[in-house]
């Protein structure tokens, strides 16, 4: 069996997950990758890890088209984290598996809106650069705020409410707390102290699951080739 293929991108760089396992990593996945990957008789076993897919550079792949790996025989297909997280929580019962605090979340209906890990980015030489932050990312560093006293819960409500108003592409720190000063003066103090905290502290939920599938697939294909090894 060969490596698992990853469709990975701005989620987690490719160079941080080979230092974890060295798999076939691929950028963000388009509309038509699963359906090659279907269609590919030669391959007889294969595993896939989906994290990332494109919003607005591209057309993303449908469920349906995931739903042709998913089934095929000899196929194990694992999403998180982003769009593979969604499609995960879409085709579970019909064998893909689901890794990663977000997957639990969209799965129990406590996301449900795409815009949730949709994010913009800039690609160089298999590099991928963040141009905005995921509203899950930025919920999440709202929470760590609030449950270390940087922010008091009204101020971290009110920036989870500013920051969802906000369409995707452009949902960025700088300009969400410009935004929050503007509309909350009498919060500036406490987010101002948001902005000095981020600007060191920042957390990636979405790296985290990311992370989780990598290790995943890396203990699937090492106990698979111990077996083969027998």
């Amino acid at each position: 069996m060969g490596k698992p293929i990853i469709f990975l991108g701005p989620s987690l760089r490719h160079e941080k997950a080979r230092k974890i396992f060295d798999a076939d990593y691929r950028p963000p996945a388009r509309k038509g990758d699963f359906l090659r990957l279907a269609a590919d008789l030669a391959a007889v076993e294969m595993t896939v890890g989906f994290v990332d897919g494109v919003f607005l550079q591209d057309y993303p792949p449908t469920p349906i088209e995931v739903y042709h790996l998913a089934r095929k025989n000899g196929v194990l297909l694992a999403g998180a984290a982003s769009l593979g997280a969604l499609r995960a929580v879409e085709l579970e019962k019909f064998g893909m598996v689901g890794i990663g605090k977000i997957f639990q979340l969209y799965k129990m209906g406590k996301l449900y809106a795409d815009d949730e890990v949709a994010v913009t980015f800039a690609s160089e030489e298999g590099n991928y650069q963040l141009q905005s932050e995921a509203m899950i990312d930025i919920r999440y560093n709202l929470y760590l705020a609030h449950k270390k006293e940087v922010i008091s819960e009204k101020t971290k409500n009110v920036l989870v409410k500013l920051a969802k108003e906000i369409y995707f592409p452009h949902r960025k720190y700088t300009y969400i707390l410009e935004e929050a000063k503007n509309r909350y003066p009498v919060l500036e103090s406490e987010i101002n102290s948001f902005g000095s905290y981020i600007r060191s502290n920042r957390k990636s939920l979405k790296e985290i699951d990311a992370i989780k599938l990598v290790k995943y697939l890396k203990e699937r294909y090492d106990s698979t080739s111990t077996i083969s090894m027998r």
